[in-house]
């Protein structure tokens, strides 16, 4: 190696170690140790096409994929027989797989979704150049069921997507799935998909003992859900699933590859499948039953400390996600937080412990001060 390329990679390196001690307002894990995976990165690894297929590139990490599709299947309570999946690149490859593929089913439908809703899926939406309407939000980030009610009214004649918030970007609101089921029921709405993002809940609800309505039980038609939340990745990925039935309308064959074409993209990471199946197996279910139970800790112990220095700061049921007061610029760009307009938050991913989160509240006070 270059004493250049040296001295530049050991650079970034002190710049990550001291940038990872203060990453809390974004919902990235870094509790994770995948040294055991190392030597795969010295092969051309490629999980092109369909997981659920045999392909002519066979350098490939599709079993362990398969497997990670089966743990989601579970927890998404869809039967591992009626279930499709693969692993993608991140939340916004997954609701993009859900909503086109509500869109291939009802080309004529209506995509509803919440002001609260993820940023990208804005972007989704003009991509797939799928009608849409938003609906208000109520104080807390969950949607407004009297606006969806009125507008999906006035709309009754037109199939209904609905885009399912499990867990706002900034305040961790969960829409009730089971409530928007009857308000389509009330309307006699026969048509409907309804796609979940579910990015980091999705790993929340399976594991607490009292989680508002999700997975396909409760109407899910598909769902997204993150990896390098609160799994934990080096690199951005997730996982998109829905019932085969669906991805069947889609399929076809590509014989230059001898595959399926089911995904989204054509070339796929083989690492992030196989990072997810190492965590999966590794931590098991009662692991990260454990993570999340101390997680939601440390968010309910941030409310207290929050609120007891006069800094006003809450948090959905189930959420980690706490959300307080904006505190200055210098605060939030030191402990990397997510403002939005006056408020801003604080992720209790397992990596924050309570003293980080006392280290964070004094800042915000100091700040304070120094008005």
């Amino acid at each position: 190696m270059k004493a250049e390329t040296k001295e530049r990679l050991d650079g970034l390196l002190r710049d990550f170690e001291d940038l990872g001690s203060r990453l809390v307002g974004y919902p990235c894990n870094q509790d994770f140790d995948y040294s055991a995976l190392l030597p795969f990165l010295g092969y051309v690894a490629n999980n092109v096409g369909d997981p659920f297929h045999d392909s002519n590139f066979q350098v490939n990490t599709h079993e362990m994929e398969r497997e990670v599709i089966d743990f989601f299947a579970d927890v998404m309570h869809l039967p591992r027989d009626e279930a499709w999946g693969y692993v993608t690149s991140g939340g916004t490859e997954g609701n993009m797989y859900g909503l086109y593929m509500g869109r291939e089913i009802f080309p004529d439908g209506v995509v509803y979704f919440s002001q609260d809703t993820h940023y990208s899926v804005v972007k989704i939406l003009r991509v797939l150049k799928a009608r849409n309407i938003m609906i208000k939000s109520q104080e807390n980030g969950e949607i407004d069921y009297d606006d969806l009610r009125e507008t999906i009214r006035i709309n009754r004649d037109v199939p209904v997507i609905f885009m399912a918030n499990i867990g706002t970007t900034m305040k961790g609101a969960i829409d009730d799935v089971s409530k928007v089921r009857e308000i389509l029921d009330d309307l006699a709405v026969t048509d409907s998909y309804i796609h979940a993002d579910a990015a980091l809940s999705g790993m929340i609800l399976p594991f607490v003992d009292d989680p508002q309505p999700y997975g396909f039980d409760a109407g899910f038609d598909s769902v997204a859900v993150s990896g390098h939340k609160m799994i934990g990745s080096p690199l951005p990925c997730g996982v998109a699933l829905t019932k085969a039935e669906y991805v069947a309308r889609i399929a076809r064959s590509i014989e230059y590859v001898g595959v399926l074409d089911t995904t989204l993209t054509g070339s796929r990471n083989a690492l992030t499948p196989l990072m997810m199946w190492y965590a999966l197996r590794e931590r098991g279910f009662e692991g990260y039953r454990e993570a999340v139970a101390g997680s939601l800790e440390v968010a309910e112990y941030a409310v207290a400390r929050f609120n007891d220095s006069g800094i006003p700061a809450w948090r959905n049921r189930n959420s980690v996600t706490v959300v307080f007061s904006k505190p200055s610029a210098r605060v939030v760009r030191k402990w990397q937080l997510a403002p939005y307009e006056d408020i801003a938050h604080l992720i209790a991913m397992p990596h924050v412990t309570r003293e980080t989160v006392d280290a964070v509240v004094d800042d915000c006070l100091e700040g304070e001060r120094g008005k």
